[in-house]
């Protein structure tokens, strides 16, 4: 508001810009504002000079303006028009301009309106209003020309109509089918980014279908087929009437229904991106091997790989040996393994008996018993005259398995264990 009113005191046109508008009339907070302004860069930090500014997009007109302490940051960008795109993300010039051009090279009509927050004014001129009160994501003017603009824009598409319950507007979702496959065109890291939010999304089971459906599935997850098993496909390239959509939320209960892994992720509770990922992974052989090629960080791909190799386990649990059950039970990724079996069980109408045994034996196991601090440790052999190798930590895990088990209760006892196995 203090910038909006800053510039406008200023001479310049200001108004809040973008998803913040789409979330204010849809009385929801933001989670950050963007402001957009006739001033140029220049002049921006001029008139902000005794707050910090940064630099971080003059050439596109766009400014950081940071906020006293705790106040977080804006983003003030000048009106534009943009040229070509020829990478398929940014473009190669802008040409600075008012808000009805500006309101033009944006993606969807939701995100291209104007709020003059001063003064309570909504300047739509792209029939933003219109698609937010009908509940449609509608590409500004011509679909196609907004995708080849930013390839990503396709995963957009599908997961703001995931999130907001809306649906996918005809010409849009046609152009988004169409042009399924230049999604490669994208930085494994940008597409990694939307999963993360359609995955830890409330709405994760309709974006998956969704990108299923429009194509978008099959370019980014090769190895993951089938969702769509039971579920009356329509015939490629073909959508559904806008008037004759039925509402998401009834479209999703039905087909989730007929998918267990949908269901799955319909089920989950707030999950963490790995464990909604991992769900949608199951029965996947190469997970690192996806987890790369996404260029997931070290710490996601550990988890997500954990998660899927130990689901099968866990669904054994009451015929695991004590050691291993507890090995399991003791992982700090456990409660997320938990949730998944408990979800997929669910999903595929299952016994939850190994859930249910689990979460009775952690609750029944005292944290000294079920993971206590090991008898033997790595210093201990190599003061016992071993060196690291395949027999070391096999030795190590031995050893531990047997206190696990009961088998050895005391460090002197579990020594001897290991000095009488040690060649």
């Amino acid at each position: 508001m203090e910038i909006v009113r800053r510039l406008k005191h200023s001479g310049f046109t200001a108004l809040w810009a973008g998803g913040c508008v789409r979330d204010h009339l849809l009385d929801k907070t933001p989670k950050d504002y963007d402001v957009a302004t006739n001033a140029t860069p220049k002049q921006v930090r001029k008139i902000f000079a005794k707050l910090k500014t940064l630099d971080v997009g003059a050439s596109f007109g766009v400014i950081i303006v940071v906020g006293p302490r705790g106040a977080g940051e804006v983003e003030v960008a000048t009106f534009r028009s943009d040229g070509s795109y020829t990478d398929g993300r940014r473009p190669d010039s802008v040409t600075f301009s008012t808000p009805e051009e500006d309101a033009q090279r944006r993606d969807f009509t939701i995100n291209g309106m104007f709020l003059d927050p001063l003064e309570h004014k909504v300047l739509d001129y792209v029939g933003g209003e219109r698609d937010l009160s009908q509940g449609y994501i509608r590409a500004i003017g011509d679909p196609h020309d907004r995708m080849r603009e930013d390839k990503l824009r396709m995963l957009r598409a599908v997961r703001f109509t995931a999130h907001l319950e809306f649906g996918l507007a005809r010409a849009t979702k046609a152009a988004v089918t169409e042009m399924a496959s230049e999604i490669h065109v994208v930085s494994a890291e940008r597409i990694a980014a939307e999963l993360r939010r359609m995955l830890t999304d409330q709405h994760r089971h309709v974006a998956i279908e969704l990108a299923d459906e429009v194509g978008l599935l099959r370019e980014i997850l090769p190895e993951v087929v089938g969702l769509r098993s039971g579920v009356e496909e329509r015939e490629p390239g073909k959508v559904r009437s806008e008037t004759e959509r039925p509402t998401p939320r009834a479209e999703l209960i039905q087909s989730a229904s007929r998918s267990p892994r949908l269901s799955a992720l319909r089920l989950l509770q707030e999950p963490s991106f790995e464990l909604a990922f991992a769900v949608l992974l199951l029965g996947v052989s190469n997970v690192e091997v996806i987890c790369r090629r996404l260029k997931l960080s070290n710490d996601e791909l550990e988890k997500t790989a954990w998660l899927v190799r130990q689901q099968e386990a866990l669904r054994e649990a009451d015929k695991l040996s004590l050691a291993k059950l507890k090995r399991l039970l003791a992982h700090p990724f456990r409660d997320d393994l938990l949730a998944l079996t408990r979800a997929t069980l669910l999903a595929e109408q299952g016994d939850l008996h190994p859930v249910l045994f689990c979460e009775r034996f952690v609750e029944t196991t005292p944290p000294d018993i079920l993971n206590p601090p090991p008898l033997v440790t790595g210093n201990d052999l190599i003061e016992l005259g071993l060196r690291p190798g395949p027999r070391f930590k096999q030795l190590l895990d031995e050893v531990r398995d047997a206190q696990l088990s009961g088998e050895l209760t005391d460090r002197t006892a579990a020594l001897e264990w290991v000095t009488a196995r040690r060649d």
